[in-house]
């Protein structure tokens, strides 16, 4: 479960102070899938990388499953990030010289999972995503689209942790593919019990969530 409260995050420039993140508070249940939506820098971006530990707040807590990452040190803030959170990003983030099989068990290797289990794991995160043994050989650059989302997707959930950033993961993609790649992350979701929040420009997206929060000069509201 992920527990947000009272968090804070100003950014102190030239122009004067930015308050990007305004007393947030939420929680998020395991296998939930919340979708965060906003404006260009209304601070969604700056929410995502407090919770995925890129960044620290100025005030406020974050607590995963009873982890309270405010009480770790730079080494532990680093093992816990990779080891129980997960990146889905618009761009997929794969590494070109390395098979889609490969770049799974790349973040198996970075999680520190026994190097005996890793092929399988990742040849059952890459089914689980729907691409069979000749897609997991190929190269990013022979996928398509949709396809390299997916083996971000298997990446992201591969290693099981608590909690799934994804952040415009359907934004590279057509209407039809993106609405695919948002079930695959609802269904993983549900299967590997992991809290999903996804941010998004599109409505139609974010209607498919469990929950949908609106984020406005850094002040967080749920939609009913």
């Amino acid at each position: 479960m992920l527990k947000v409260a009272n968090l804070d995050k100003t950014f102190h420039t030239d122009a004067g102070e930015v308050h990007a993140v305004q007393n947030v508070s939420f929680d998020a249940q395991n296998g939930e899938m919340l979708a965060i939506i906003g404006a260009s820098g209304s601070g969604k971006s700056t929410l995502l990388s407090l919770l995925g530990l890129l960044d620290a707040p100025d005030k406020g807590s974050i607590d995963i499953d009873g982890v309270e990452l405010a009480n770790l040190d730079s080494s532990g803030r680093t093992k816990f990030r990779s080891r129980q959170v997960g990146f889905v990003f618009q761009q997929f983030n794969l590494i070109p010289n390395l098979s889609a099989k490969e770049n799974v068990e790349l973040a198996l290797e970075f999680s520190h999972w026994p190097k005996e289990e890793r092929e399988a794991r990742a040849d059952e995160m890459l089914a689980m995503v729907g691409l069979n043994a000749d897609k997991g050989s190929r190269r990013p650059a022979k996928l398509s689209g949709g396809e390299q989302q997916r083996v971000a997707i298997a990446r992201a959930f591969a290693a099981q942790p608590q909690l799934i950033l994804a952040d415009e993961p359907t934004g590279s993609l057509d209407r039809g593919t993106g609405q695919k790649i948002v079930e695959l992350l609802r269904a993983a979701a549900s299967k590997q019990q992991a809290t999903v929040l996804v941010v998004t420009h599109d409505e139609k997206i974010a209607q498919q969530a469990d929950r949908r929060l609106e984020i406005d000069d850094g002040v967080l509201k749920e939609i009913a």
